[in-house]
């Protein structure tokens, strides 16, 4: 009997024959809210609910400092409806995190008390390094264990998070099983949260009608980010010496993997763990850059909450290219949610043993 499955004979022991453990994790973030609801299997686990709604919670903030009122209902609303989803289901462990629009907000911690106060919902201000930690987490199982090492980036709305990984610190292989979600924490060497994600470097540039040149422009300012970290590890020497794995997690690198896919609708099935030439990426951002702002609002997998948003994130992409460049990289359609459920439920398996 594998680790999980002992975790759910434990859990049914207590709840009842017939009864699978029930968990829940919600990212509270700059650009969107969105819940994840689950039950462990064998290997993984089975989405039972899953919620997203953009809310920009974040907007405005990089110039006042502060979230405004507007921002703050409106996320409590979209809030509601995740508090009466998770009230559906028998959860015996949950994690409510929010990011960087309440870390750095003037009002962060007082909105995250209205939340409390209103709805019930305990909400954690999640530290940078725990962010990177379980986004790390939740892509662990699409890791090339065959690799030297990995590069993990996460494109978010107010910021940015770049995980370098030695794989030769793992104790043991893949079992691509929820386990793997401890293995990888292990392997963290060097990380950094980037001060800048789609909503603030949208905000920082005018990203509706932006042209190659103010394109360029976006590029260095996130590439002039990113060399601190560069020069204090040296990742560029290490890439062209050893076999790494670069892998993205992001609505950005989603986006542009459905238009390479030419889909006509959102298929996460076929862009999870799904290849990207880096070729084909720097196509698709020229094909972005080339068309106007209702151009992009009317292609299917870029829509009108993301079509000021993209530009921004085909820069902080691009940055990333050019600071390391790869000839592919993985797309994950997973990230925060997933780590946080893994991690639960690798850490339940793992006390039930």
């Amino acid at each position: 009997m594998s680790d999980l499955s002992a975790s759910a004979t434990s859990y049914a022991s207590i709840l009842g024959s017939h009864s699978i453990p029930t968990y829940a994790a919600l990212d509270l973030g700059t650009n969107s809210c969105r819940l994840l609801i689950a039950q462990p299997t064998q290997r993984s686990f089975h989405v039972v609910d899953a919620f997203s709604s953009i809310i920009r919670l974040g907007e405005g903030m990089s110039l006042s400092g502060s979230l405004s009122e507007s921002a703050m209902m409106r996320t409590l609303e979209v809030l509601k409806v995740c508090a009466a989803k998770m009230k559906r289901y028998n959860i015996v462990r949950s994690r409510q995190v929010a990011t960087e629009a309440c870390r750095i907000a003037n009002n962060g911690e007082y909105f995250i008390e209205q939340v409390k106060q209103r709805l019930g919902m305990q909400i954690e201000i999640l530290s940078r390094r725990l962010e990177a930690q379980l986004a790390v987490s939740g892509c662990a199982t699409l890791i090339d264990e065959e690799c030297d090492y990995a590069l993990l980036f996460d494109i978010g709305g107010g910021s940015s998070e770049i995980v370098w990984m030695d794989l030769s610190k793992r104790c043991k292989n893949w079992q691509r099983s929820l386990s793997d979600c401890l293995e990888a924490k292990r392997c963290i060497t060097a990380w950094t949260s980037l001060p800048t994600g789609v909503v603030t470097l949208a905000e920082r540039f005018d990203t509706n009608n932006v042209d190659h040149v103010v394109f360029q422009q976006m590029v260095q300012y996130v590439q002039e980010l990113m060399e601190p970290f560069e020069a204090k590890y040296k990742l560029r020497h290490c890439i062209a010496n050893g076999n790494t794995h670069f892998l993205g997690t992001s609505g950005t690198i989603t986006t542009l993997a459905g238009i390479q896919l030419k889909l006509q609708r959102y298929d996460r099935n076929r862009v999870d763990g799904c290849w990207l030439a880096s070729l084909d990426i720097r196509s698709v951002i020229r094909q972005l850059l080339n068309q106007t702002y209702d151009q992009r609002i009317a292609n299917p997998c870029v829509g009108p909450e993301r079509a000021d948003l993209v530009i921004a994130g085909c820069a902080i992409l691009e940055a990333v290219l050019r600071t390391w460049p790869t000839k592919r990289l993985r797309v994950a359609d997973r990230g925060l949610r997933e780590g946080m459920l893994t991690t639960m439920m690798a850490e339940d398996a793992q006390k039930s043993k």
